[in-house]
């Protein structure tokens, strides 16, 4: 078992052009999965804008972006990216997830998802914010 850590970068509606955007200049390949795709709208303004994407390149560049939804506070340039811890073993997640959890600010509970076997989110001690997840291909 393995994991890796990727910039996660979070917008307010430009996430799936700044994807495309790092796409074209890094080259690989772009997925984009709409808070419509998994089922998660809470606001239908906000259907198509990107809950969840990445630009993998085989040359090694991997980041992955979102939109922050107008339900939850977001400021450009302020909180811009999460660190995403990502791995295929829910054992060693969950291992991970409660050794970061110690003093850390729960933003999600570390539990199954739409998109996810597991998929949590949390501030430490030092202000950092983690997504931690067990891969799962995605079908769309």
């Amino acid at each position: 078992m393995s994991v890796t850590t990727t910039t996660h970068l979070n917008f307010r509606g430009a996430a799936r052009e700044a994807l495309e955007h790092y796409g074209s200049v890094f080259g690989g390949r772009t997925v984009v999965v709409t808070y419509k795709d998994a089922g998660a709208v809470t606001d239908e303004a906000e259907a198509d804008r990107v809950l969840w994407g990445e630009v993998v390149g085989e040359n090694g560049f991997h980041v992955m972006a979102y939109d922050v939804p107008s339900r939850l506070p977001h400021e450009r340039g302020a909180n811009p990216f999460f660190v995403s811890v990502r791995g295929d073993d829910g054992a060693e997640i969950t291992a991970l997830w409660e050794r970061l959890a110690e003093d850390s600010e729960i933003v999600r509970p570390l539990e199954p998802s739409g998109w996810a076997p597991l998929y949590g989110m949390l501030t430490d001690r030092f202000g950092v914010t983690w997504v931690l997840d067990v891969t799962a291909p995605y079908a769309g």
